[in-house]
């Protein structure tokens, strides 16, 4: 029996700390939408798309998608599991609030099997 390992199975996200108030705003991240795991939040990467550290509770923070595709947003964190669908006419999926200081593993997903590359923008402006 052969074991294949690829270069993604020990890929680790880099850590993305944000700080009150946000330097940049909008902080944009990027990367690929989907994966292989089906979930009720889509398809979504093996290993989180984006890993965000809040080093302090922040009042207000805002995360939105944009994809060619239809993606979703998992967010796994302090707070619990939460799964964000598309709900606008542009379909991105978004999520604000106030967000608790520690760790967020962030799954940018997408609907269909398909992979598109994809925007992250966190902001602390409330529109």
């Amino acid at each position: 029996m052969s074991l294949l390992l690829t270069q993604t199975s020990f890929a680790k996200p880099s850590i993305t700390k944000i700080k009150n108030p946000l330097q940049i705003d909008p902080m944009n991240l990027t990367g690929q939408s989907g994966g292989v795991i089906k979930t009720d939040c889509g398809h979504i990467p093996t290993i989180p798309s984006q890993v965000i550290e809040v080093t302090e509770s922040l009042p207000y923070l805002q995360l939105t998608v944009e994809s060619e595709g239809q993606a979703t947003l998992l967010i796994d964190g302090p707070g619990g599991r939460f799964c964000v669908l598309s709900d606008d006419a542009e379909n991105r999926p978004k999520l604000s609030g106030y967000w608790t200081k520690g760790k967020y593993s962030v799954y940018v997903g997408e609907l269909s099997r398909r992979n598109y590359n994809y925007t992250l923008s966190i902001s602390q402006q409330q529109k």
